[in-house]
Order: C-alpha cells, then sequence, then structure tokens
C-alpha cells in the first residue's frame, strides 16, 4: 500500500485534533500525524499485527495508541463522513439508499454454552 499522497493528506488532516505542546515543555514531542495515519492504514490494509508495522513508520505502539485515542475522538467516523460528502458532490455515490450487510459464522470452541454465570446446555 502507498503512503497518503499530499492531495489525500490535506483532505484528512482537518479531522484530525490538534495537541498543544505541554506549557512546562516537558514531555516527548508528538510523533507527525500523517506519519502515524500512514502506519494505521498500513496495518488495516495489509491485515498484518500492529507489531509487524515496517520500520519506516513509527513504533507500533505509538500507531497503536494513536488509532484507539482516534478512534474514541471519532477521528475516523469525521474522515469517513467527509469523504463520502466529497463523492456525493461530485456524484459518484447516492446516500439515499444504503445496505449494512454481515456475515454471521456460528462460534466454535464451546460457543454453545455462552452467558456469564449461566450453566448452559450443548445443543445437540
Amino acid at each position: 500500500m502507498a503512503d497518503l499522497t499530499d492531495e489525500q493528506w490535506e483532505r484528512l488532516a482537518p479531522s484530525i485534533p490538534v495537541v498543544p505542546r505541554r506549557s512546562d515543555g516537558k514531555g516527548r514531542p508528538r510523533v507527525d500525524n500523517r506519519a502515524v495515519l500512514n502506519g494505521i492504514l498500513w496495518v488495516l490494509c495489509s491485515g498484518a499485527r500492529w507489531k509487524d508495522l515496517p520500520e519506516r513508520y513509527p513504533p507500533y505502539q505509538t500507531c497503536h495508541r494513536r488509532f484507539q485515542e482516534w478512534i474514541d475522538q471519532g477521528v475516523f467516523e469525521r474522515m469517513a463522513q467527509d469523504l463520502a460528502a466529497v463523492l456525493q458532490e461530485q456524484n459518484q455515490i447516492d446516500l439515499t439508499e444504503c445496505f449494512i450487510d454481515g456475515s454471521f459464522v456460528e462460534a466454535k470452541k464451546g460457543a454453545a454454552m455462552s452467558g456469564v454465570g449461566k450453566t448452559a446446555k450443548a445443543r445437540p
């Protein structure tokens, strides 16, 4: 997967909150958001584990921590909404009718016995 182009970064960057430097000047400087986002996207697109993140990206711990922060802050939701709005403006997507599809697979290894503090009977 290629990293974000300048045009893509300019579109997505406003969705990411700016974290000011501590007033006392202590602490490590924050790793560049663009580099972190590129690392996050690499993991999401490749399906690899965080610890397998290539060295050209910031440390996997930093990328994973920032990913969690951004999920909690709604950053990815804002990005998706912004990108969907752009596609709609360009008549490349019609959001008047949307469907969500999911696949459901029976869980293995004792799934028939589910529930906290309950004794369940296995299905025949």
